[in-house]
């Protein structure tokens, strides 16, 4: 027997709850088998649920979107940082600036290698340190360092920051929206239980067939087991018939010789088969 099955995604529940409240708004039959109250308690929760749905998709796309632009921002404030960092190193080298310089820009535990950078907030923790320390750098008489200037790092820098704090943004709406649809789902299921039961309850002295056909018309899903899918597809598409073909015992008979042939043409026809005499001479 076919069972029902619960909505399990938002866009069934959204088709049930509108399937039953539309029947029962539109039919013209002077009972519904849905109760005030219930009929009530979809029209309150529908379009909260609803409107959840469509926050919670905006939302999404949203931040989906800005990401792409995020994490290219994101690139090139590393690019400058690190490019920074080794232009430095290597006017250390060449023994332009003293190596003294790192502890402005607290490097000197690093000496000629980079810092780590390969999370956000290690790219916000170094920028900050070397917007900073050039900026004491050239206070105390140190020159400017070029390609990529410290100008060049501090816009790249602040382009990412304020996406990044942007993005986090975008995150904690969608959190947010989730948070208020993931609520709201078990009182909908719940609503669904209550109207799907006294649909149920309602047409319960019909025939199983007439009772599962009404019930559909309100939104109610029933499913069908496997074995019953079987039984269903045997009926739409049944086997064709084997046809079983007799043929003449004398045309399945392996072919006989010429001598053969003849004897059972004298037998069939009755009259006597003749003895070959053999005379030695």
């Amino acid at each position: 027997m076919p069972y029902r099955r619960i909505p399990n995604t938002d866009k069934a529940r959204i088709r049930a709850m509108e399937g039953a409240l539309k029947k029962c708004l539109t039919d013209h039959s002077p009972q519904c088998p849905v109760s005030e109250l219930t009929l009530s308690n979809i029209e309150s929760v529908l379009p909260r649920f609803q409107n959840a749905l469509i926050n919670l998709e905006a939302a999404r796309k949203n931040q989906i979107k800005k990401n792409k632009e995020y994490i290219e921002l994101q690139r090139k404030a590393k690019i400058y940082i690190s490019h920074f960092i080794q232009v430095l190193n290597f006017a250390i080298v060449r023994g332009e600036i003293k190596k003294e310089v790192r502890e402005y820009f607290d490097l000197q535990q690093y000496n000629d290698n980079l810092p780590p950078l390969n999370s956000e907030k290690n790219i916000l923790e170094w920028g900050k340190k070397l917007i900073d320390g050039d900026q004491k750098r050239l206070l105390k008489g140190g020159s400017p360092i070029y390609n990529p200037s410290i100008a060049l790092v501090k816009v790249n820098y602040e382009k990412f920051t304020d996406a990044y704090y942007f993005q986090k943004n975008l995150i904690s709406i969608s959190r947010r929206a989730a948070k208020l649809a993931n609520e709201i789902r078990p009182e909908v299921d719940k609503i669904i239980l209550q109207t799907w039961n006294e649909i149920k309850n309602y047409f319960s002295g019909e025939s199983e067939q007439i009772k599962r056909q009404k019930s559909s018309e309100y939104g109610i899903i029933y499913i069908l087991r496997k074995h019953e899918k079987l039984k269903v597809l045997k009926k739409e598409n049944p086997e064709p018939q084997k046809t079983i073909i007799t043929l003449n015992p004398k045309e399945t008979a392996p072919e006989k010789n010429k001598e053969n042939r003849m004897a059972d043409d004298f037998k069939y026809s009755g009259i006597p088969k003749p003895v070959q005499s053999v005379i030695n001479f």
